[in-house]
């Protein structure tokens, strides 16, 4: 199994290279594309992050705390994330409709997506847009601004929406250490920790690519927990400074990190370093990039198995673009993703 994997995963992103090249040839995009040295036309930002990687408890800091639009209906609050998501109801929805149109949804064949047969699909009618069409009145607004848009489907779908916007906007891109979203999606939905990796690769991948001529702003779960009320300032502050989105109407407040912020992640990432660590005597540096190591994990897989390979070949794979993403490496345009 690991050979066909491997195999679609390199065909899906060979394919996105033209993917690309023909959503660019659209008049709005490279209208969009172009505004670039327009900063101040910004209206608002999207946040692209794998899921479960922090971006619900980022996006609350923002809206609850500081005061960026977000539109509604939102998704409702969850067992799993009980101060809600901070997602737009249609724009989730719309999401769906594209990924289904490709027989995708968020957890499979998203690496096949086609940016701009959606956006085609969309603009002719071919799928339903009642749902877009509201995410697009608030997005759109005039009186909406700065607004934050936050979905992790957007990693894989951002670029069917950019020629829907009236202006270009900024991206707030963010990750988690990658064991840490598959061990979490094991506790979720039961995906095997194989599952989760890929998916982690895939999304940040994709957001990346999908964010490369747009005004970014960078940050991780790990420097947000580290010190939220710093850490989340600055974002505040370079999407205004760098990227020309407004500014929010307060600054962050002790009150709302107590509220939003779980110390809880701080013991989960305590316990990721015990996984990773594990007994000091089995300890292994199972690869090593600049000012990075890849220390061994525990896996329930049994060692030796063509599982486990494939599964420590995956995570090998992933905490390289993580040490690329943490390097800033990842964001240059010549990057050479891991095969």
């Amino acid at each position: 199994f690991e050979s066909a994997a491997d195999k679609a995963f390199d065909a899906a992103n060979a394919d996105f290279e033209e993917q690309m090249h023909q959503l660019s040839l659209s008049e709005n995009e490279s209208a969009l594309i172009t505004g670039a040295d327009l900063p101040f036309d910004r209206k608002g930002f999207v946040i692209l992050g794998m899921h479960r990687s922090g971006t619900s408890m980022l996006a609350g800091l923002m809206v609850s705390g500081m005061g960026y639009k977000v539109g509604g209906p939102l998704i409702k609050p969850a067992s799993d994330n009980e101060r809600g998501f901070y997602e737009l109801l249609p724009a989730v929805l719309q999401n769906d409709e594209f990924l289904k149109h490709q027989k995708a949804d968020w957890s499979s064949n998203v690496m096949a997506y086609h940016s701009a047969n959606e956006y085609a699909a969309y603009t002719k009618g071919e799928i339903s847009t009642v749902e877009g069409q509201k995410a697009l009145e608030f997005l759109n607004g005039n009186t909406n601004s700065p607004w934050l848009q936050k979905d992790p489907r957007m990693c894989i779908t951002l670029r069917s929406w950019l020629p829907l916007l009236n202006s270009e906007p900024a991206v707030l891109f963010t990750f988690r250490h990658p064991l840490e979203v598959a061990k979490s999606l094991n506790r979720r939905n039961d995906f095997e920790i194989r599952h989760g990796l890929r998916l982690w690769i895939m999304y940040n991948m994709r957001a990346v690519q999908n964010s490369q001529e747009l005004c970014r702003v960078v940050s991780s779960n790990e420097k947000i927990l580290d010190n939220p009320l710093l850490e989340v300032q600055r974002i505040s502050d370079e999407l205004t400074l760098k990227c020309g989105v407004p500014s929010p109407p307060r600054p962050l407040d002790n009150d709302t990190i107590h509220e939003f912020v779980d110390m809880s992640l701080q013991h989960n990432r305590n316990e990721l370093k015990d996984d990773l660590k594990g007994k000091e005597s089995n300890v292994a540096i199972l690869a090593q990039y600049p000012g990075c190591d890849v220390l061994s994990y525990d896996s329930t897989l049994r060692k030796g198995s063509t599982e486990w390979e494939y599964e420590e070949k995956l995570y090998i794979k992933a905490m390289q673009i993580k040490c690329d993403l943490e390097s800033g490496v990842a964001f240059e345009s010549d990057y050479q993703w891991p095969e």
